[in-house]
């Protein structure tokens, strides 16, 4: 799968991938009405609303890019139906030809792990019949348990050609209270971003990049510098992209010096840019074409930050 997606990024010139992460105030109001009018404001009618705006942003940009990241527990919030409406939309994005990345960072040892690793990437038997549940194409994984915990999603990886994204230097302000930390004169996510680089060479693409990935947030760019040293045959899954600051300057450092080697997360500066002043001229009613002018100016914003390697 790490071939394909290396594929789709050469063709669409978007390194880059969009996070699908609903949250209900993002929903115009015409769709929220329609919805609620159909299921009440209810659940239902929520995780009906989420699937509406999911479907129409789709539509608009599936074919700029290679990758959609739909965040699990934007779904999960709205119960079964929302889980529901979290399937639909990675049948739907599968169907437009996406790699659909699942944003689900789990993480456990022994049967759990394989049991996440079977519903999110692989198959489950059911009496005869092997039957596949969500099916992404990858999965983001908590290291935290160590290999007990990474290496069922490893043994599906292998039978179903998928991969996994492992959480090393995450985005968010807090992250440092434990990554940072000095171990043996290294801080603990070089430590991490070396396992995965170990990891990652039982599986390895005919790219020269392992099916085992990275995330590291691109609100660290230096430390984004270091672990591309440090894993040089892992793809790295960059967050932290427009909402959260960074922008493609910041991220010249996570990729390798053929343009590759990363894939940059864009979520709410994405499907909730007709909020953004810079595209408010849309209206609510063009939020879809909002989102693909976004995901344009970001392509155009990265492209010209690889010219600089």
């Amino acid at each position: 799968m790490i071939d394909k997606l290396i594929e789709k990024i050469k063709k669409t010139g978007a390194p880059i991938v969009v996070g699908l992460d609903p949250m209900l105030q993002f929903v115009p109001e015409h769709i929220k009405k329609t919805a609620f009018a159909s299921k009440g404001e209810t659940l239902e009618g929520a995780a009906e609303a989420v699937w509406i705006y999911n479907k129409e942003i789709i539509d608009s940009i599936y074919d700029l890019i290679p990758a959609v990241k739909p965040q699990i527990a934007m779904y999960e919030q709205f119960g079964v139906p929302g889980l529901a409406a979290f399937q639909k939309t990675v049948d739907y994005c599968r169907e437009k030809g996406l790699i659909v990345i699942g944003d689900v960072k789990r993480g456990d040892i022994g049967s759990t792990s394989s049991a996440y690793a079977s519903a999110h990437l692989g198959r489950v038997l059911v009496g005869n019949r092997m039957c596949t549940a969500f099916g992404e194409d990858f999965a983001t994984v908590n290291p935290y348990l160590g290999t007990d915990g990474i290496q069922p999603f490893i043994d599906v990886c292998k039978e179903e050609k998928k991969g996994i994204f492992i959480l090393v230097k995450t985005s968010n302000p807090s992250s440092g209270e434990f990554q940072d930390r000095l171990i043996d004169g290294k801080p603990l996510y070089e430590h991490v971003g070396e396992q995965v680089a170990a990891w990652g060479e039982q599986l390895m693409g005919e790219n020269g990049y392992s099916y085992v990935g990275a995330v590291v947030g691109a609100t660290y760019p230096e430390q984004g510098r270091l672990l591309r040293r440090v894993m040089p045959k892992s793809f790295i899954l960059v967050p932290g992209y427009g909402a959260q600051g960074a922008t493609g300057r910041d991220l010249v450092h996570f990729f390798d010096k053929d343009g590759l080697g990363a894939i940059v997360n864009s979520s709410r500066g994405i499907i909730a840019a007709y909020r953004n002043e810079k595209y408010a001229g849309f209206g609510a009613e063009g939020f879809a074409e909002a989102s693909r002018q976004a995901v344009l100016d970001m392509i155009a914003d990265i492209q010209g930050a690889l010219h600089l390697i």
